[in-house]
């Protein structure tokens, strides 16, 4: 192809005859595959030419044209991966530069597989028939009594198994030669499961769904798979808008240490911390905290300080060599940086563990606290810290309760904290101003169990315990706790939601909650339970956009919305301790990808970790759009007018994603002064493309207004 270049207006442009303007930071051209043009694939730009490794990943146009834009100043190594294509030579390239790029078509239709996101293989799991639950034991059939129904076998290997793990990555499918090389595939499963410091959540999982039988079905599914058997459903490449995204990313932390999630912004106001630096969440691994700043493209971390030198570290978890890191153990974290927000002054609040578990006096029964009166608590296993950039200090907060997830409420004050468990069945809150100013952890914080108005008098009154029969005439105290956790944006109330049976003797897993704190929340609460409709099932994460609608991912594979607007009947009173009240209120959207075989085709092999709504359109799809981490088909998929964008970073493979928050750097700016961030979120990072060399990473997501706009 011929192109033009010139300087205009001290910019080095290159423009090629159809039109296209490459500018000083950019790289741009057409890429030609066996049959001309080829439309909708990825082309990749990556440099380790500043101080932190450096990648960007864009779509081509229906004519096979790309451009990758705003580019910092280095040497890059260019190259393009598409569905039915091998990936191409990697051609080194300045930006202000048009390079154009060949792509030859997959060897096989094997070589085009290896490229499928995770879930087209791991939808290949044989699940049991419904007529094999309830479970009969290790006696009968070897899945568990636990498993009662065919949707809670699924929800298991979603939320105990890819939850933590890309289960359909090439690291999962294939059994390493360790494991494998004196063993039959059930005994290489039981090895590989007892692996590395996570084999006590391995063997917990594995122990629900019934050892033997969940071992057997891995086995069975990589037998195939090594044996040559190819998913039954092929990908489409992007489409549409999907073919405008910009996908950034910078490494950061260690190959040992994986992220959880992390932060960038203020969710009431993602204009706070422009410019400023990403904070990870390292989980069980690390006390460090990986940063990331944006604009000098550099990582660094931050140590998290352990208060009582007696806390727990990871590295004492039991476990068995990696095949991976052999004796070596990776992780060496006291903190269990679970998750991070960041208020509007810029602090970083974490549910973070800084002392052994037992609590002190003041949350046990017999304390004069408030909270502790109605509901004392022995135990928390991780409490809270924050940390304030401008004065480089970290604060503890000595929480009675659990923490796991954390969200302000829109007062900027109040931060409410979800156990993740049903631990100790309540909800627990702090006063982060009086916090800030006092220190005094016993005086701002406090926690109100879940009680149901089953009796339907409007009040909170006397109640019967978790696991006793509903009395008509009292309310009913639940023993669930919420996982994710979001204030409302529209009212005082708090919305979170459940993943398993916990409470409930329902016949389908997992509900969302609506908590209504009242003048004393302590001993006014109530919560309202509302199970999704027939066929969908275990939300996990939730989130609610301005209108006050809750969002939520299901593992039946699905997106749902909750629009409580919606209810006609009564919402208290004896059947809402079943949560099968309002079913009008749930809309069900079909997340994309095959489904198991047998299973209800109205769902999906598909599964996101959590959602998140994108409140003030920072990712450029529009105001009030959910996006969930859907890591199964290893893509951020959003809901816009009733329809599914689904957007695949198909580089470097494997990934995966928890949690994710928007960020407006220049309001001016348009498409480029904003962008989505998220982080790399699998505890195995290793088993993605890369491997033991392939580091956690921030992810910038931005919608550009075409293909080609820089």
């Amino acid at each position: 192809m011929k192109t033009a270049c010139f300087v205009l207006a001290a910019a080095f442009l290159c423009t090629p005859a159809y039109g296209q303007k490459i500018g000083a930071s950019d790289i741009g051209g057409v890429v030609t595959g066996p049959k001309g043009p080829e439309a909708g694939v990825w082309v990749i730009a990556e440099t380790t030419g500043l101080p932190t490794r450096y990648a960007k990943v864009v779509v081509t146009d229906d004519k096979g044209r790309y451009l990758i834009p705003e580019l910092p100043r280095a040497v890059y190594n260019v190259w393009v991966r598409g569905y039915g294509l091998a990936d191409s030579a990697k051609t080194q390239a300045l930006p202000g530069k048009a390079l154009n790029l060949k792509a030859a078509a997959a060897a096989s239709e094997k070589a085009a597989a290896e490229l499928y996101p995770g879930m087209y293989w791991y939808s290949m799991l044989k699940i049991p028939p419904k007529s094999e639950f309830p479970g009969t034991g290790d006696k009968g059939n070897g899945i568990s009594t636990n498993i009662k129904s065919q949707e809670q076998w699924v929800d298991t290997v979603k939320n105990a198994c890819q939850s933590c793990h890309a289960l359909g990555s090439a690291g999962i499918r294939k059994v390493p030669e360790v494991f494998a090389k004196d063993s039959n595939s059930f005994q290489a499963w039981a090895k590989r499961t007892q692996s590395g410091q996570a084999m006590t959540n391995m063997a917990t999982g594995l122990g629900y769904m019934g050892i033997d039988a969940a071992l057997k079905n891995f086995a069975d599914w990589t037998d195939r798979v090594a044996a040559g058997e190819l998913p039954f459903a092929k990908p489409r490449r992007p489409e549409g808008i999907e073919r405008n995204v910009v996908v950034t990313m910078w490494d950061f932390s260690t190959p040992q240490h994986y992220l959880h999630d992390g932060i960038s912004s203020y969710q009431h106001d993602p204009r706070v911390n422009a410019n400023g630096p990403i904070y990870g969440a390292p989980e069980e691994s690390t006390d460090n905290i990986p940063v990331v700043d944006p604009v000098k493209n550099r990582a660094y971390t931050i140590k998290h300080p352990v208060k009582n030198p007696e806390t727990p570290s990871s590295k004492e978890l039991p476990g068995q060599p990696s095949a991976y890191w052999g004796d070596n153990k990776i992780w060496d974290g006291s903190s269990s940086l679970h998750n991070a927000m960041m208020d509007a002054q810029g602090r970083v609040w974490f549910s973070a563990r800084s002392r052994p578990a037992a609590n002190p006096d003041f949350c046990k029964k017999g304390s004069d606290h408030p909270s502790a009166k109605v509901a004392p608590l022995e135990n928390s296993p991780r409490q809270l810290s924050v940390y304030d950039p401008k004065t480089d200090k970290w604060m503890h907060v000595d929480t009675c309760f659990g923490t796991h997830h954390l969200y302000f409420a829109k007062d900027g004050d109040t931060l409410w904290l979800s156990q993740g468990g049903p631990q100790s069945g309540v909800i627990g809150w702090v006063k982060t101003k009086k916090f800030l100013e006092s220190g005094d952890s016993k005086a701002s914080q406090g926690w109100t169990p879940i009680i149901v108005d089953t009796n339907g008098n409007g009040k909170r009154d006397e109640y019967v315990g978790p696991n006793d029969a509903v009395d008509p005439t009292k309310d009913k105290r639940l023993t669930a706790a919420f996982y994710g956790i979001i204030p409302s944006t529209v009212d005082d109330s708090v919305w979170g939601q459940s993943m398993g049976t916990g409470f409930a003797r329902m016949d389908q897993p997992g509900f969302v909650m609506r908590l209504v704190p009242g003048p004393n929340p302590a001993e006014t609460a109530l919560t309202e339970v509302y199970v999704p409709p027939e066929g969908a099932w275990s939300p996990r994460g939730i989130d609610m956009d301005l209108n006050g609608v809750v969002w939520t991912p299901l593992a039946s594979g699905h997106i749902a919305s909750f629009d409580r607007r919606k209810c006609k009947g009564p919402l208290n009173g004896p059947q809402a301790a079943t949560g099968k009240l309002c079913p009008e209120g749930w809309t069900l959207f079909r997340m994309p990808g095959p489904q198991f075989k047998g299973l209800d085709e109205s769902g999906s092999a598909n599964n996101a970790y959590y959602l998140w709504v994108d409140r003030y359109n920072t990712l450029g799809l529009g105001r009030n759009v959910p996006i969930a981490m859907t890591n199964g088909s290893e893509s951020l998929m959003a809901v816009v007018d009733g329809k599914i964008i689904d957007i695949r970073v198909p580089y470097p493979q494997g990934f995966f994603t928890k949690l994710a928050d928007g960020r407006i750097d220049d309001p001016k700016a348009g498409w480029k002064g904003k962008g989505l961030f998220t982080m790399s979120g699998t505890r195995t990072v290793f088993h993605n493309e890369g491997g033991t060399a392939n580091s956690p990473k921030v992810y910038k997501v931005q919608i550009r207004p075409n293909p080609l706009a820089n």
